[in-house]
């Protein structure tokens, strides 16, 4: 009975393990991660598409998630960000751009175009996503339905 125990118990760490390091991951992805996020903790893969996967993980307590090419290429990296870690010309571009909206939810988006900083907002009935630069530059505006603010 105890021999039993304690092959159901190895079973499932090894379990447990082969999940935790996803072997499906490329090793070339794996390995820019490393080297571009040296310590993150809690990492969790997914394919975000056929060229594309994404790492979500924590870093000095905060949650990022970053993209990287099935070749190993950093593309993006996102972190929710508080109002007052918004520098005033970006909060002042939305506020002149969109008196009157409400902000539900800011992301700060690092590419290797610049840092951008995405706005979730609500005017009236609307829900829009707002996308500035770091100069202060709206480069997108885009209206969402229900379903879109659902799934994000």
């Amino acid at each position: 009975m105890k021999a039993l125990q304690v092959s159901i118990m190895g079973l499932c760490l090894t379990g447990f393990l082969a999940c935790a390091q996803n072997s499906k991951t490329p090793k070339q992805v794996l390995d820019s991660f490393s080297e571009k996020f040296p310590t993150a903790k809690y990492v969790k893969w997914d394919k975000e598409n056929e060229t594309e996967w994404e790492a979500e993980f924590k870093m000095d307590g905060i949650k990022y998630s970053a993209n990287f090419d099935t070749d190993g290429a950093w593309k993006e990296t996102e972190h929710k960000v508080k109002s007052s870690e918004v520098p005033e010309q970006i909060k002042t571009a939305l506020t002149t751009a969109f008196p009157d909206s409400k902000i539900e939810d800011i992301e700060v988006s690092d590419t290797k175009s610049g840092r951008f900083y995405e706005f979730m907002i609500e005017k009236g009935e609307t829900d829009m996503e707002i996308v500035i630069d770091s100069k202060g530059n709206i480069v997108k505006k885009e209206m969402k339905d229900e379903e879109d603010s659902d799934n994000d």
